[in-house]
C-alpha cells in the first residue's frame, strides 16, 4: 500500500515496568518514532526540512491510544502509519503496533495534527500543493470513528487467537 510505511523495532527491557509490560507512555515513544522515520521514507523529507522550506509544520493536537495486547521485553514489533484523514487545516495519522508475524495488534494510536504557521503562530489551511500531494498517500479505512475502529481490531486479534 503506498501510503503505509512499517518499520520494525526491538522492546527494550528499560522501557518495561516492573511486572514486564511496555510502560503505557513508552507506546507512544515508540509509535511516535516510528511516524517520524516512516515519513522522510514516505514522503522524503523531515519535519525540519518542511520547517525551512515553508515556516510550518504539523502539531499534534489529540491522540487517541487504545492498548490491545500486552507488549514484553525484548519483543521484536512491527510499527505502521498512515493518513486516514486529510482536511484543510488537520490531518490524522493512524498508527498500528503489531507483533512480529503482523498477526496481532498491540496497540493502536491516531495523532490528530494541525498544520501550523511558525511565523504567524497560528493554524493555516494545507496549501493547494501539499493537499494534491497528500492524497496519493491517504489510505481509507472502514472505520470512521477511534471506538469503532479499536473494537475492529480488537476483533480481529480474537479472530487471529482462535486460528
Amino acid at each position: 500500500m503506498k501510503g503505509e510505511t512499517t518499520t520494525q523495532t526491538k522492546i527494550r527491557f528499560n522501557d518495561c515496568d516492573p511486572i514486564g509490560h511496555l510502560n503505557n507512555v513508552k507506546y507512544l515513544d515508540y509509535m511516535l518514532n516510528a511516524r517520524e522515520d516512516h515519513v522522510v521514507e514516505t514522503y522524503g523529507f523531515t519535519y525540519e526540512e518542511h520547517i525551512r522550506l515553508t515556516g510550518c509544520t504539523w502539531v499534534a493536537i489529540q491522540n487517541q491510544i487504545a492498548y490491545l495486547k500486552e507488549v514484553r521485553p525484548n519483543t521484536v514489533v512491527n510499527i505502521s502509519s498512515k493518513i486516514i484523514k486529510l482536511g484543510e487545516r488537520t490531518s490524522v495519522v493512524e498508527i498500528l503496533m503489531r507483533d512480529e508475524k503482523n498477526e496481532a495488534i498491540h496497540a493502536v494510536l491516531w495523532t490528530t495534527a494541525i498544520y501550523f504557521s511558525m511565523k504567524e503562530r497560528r493554524s493555516l489551511p494545507h496549501s493547494p500543493e501539499l493537499m494534491e500531494f497528500f492524497k496519493d498517500f491517504w489510505v481509507e479505512i472502514p472505520e470512521q470513528h477511534f471506538e469503532q475502529r479499536t473494537e475492529s481490531l480488537r476483533k480481529e486479534n480474537k479472530q487471529w487467537r482462535k486460528s
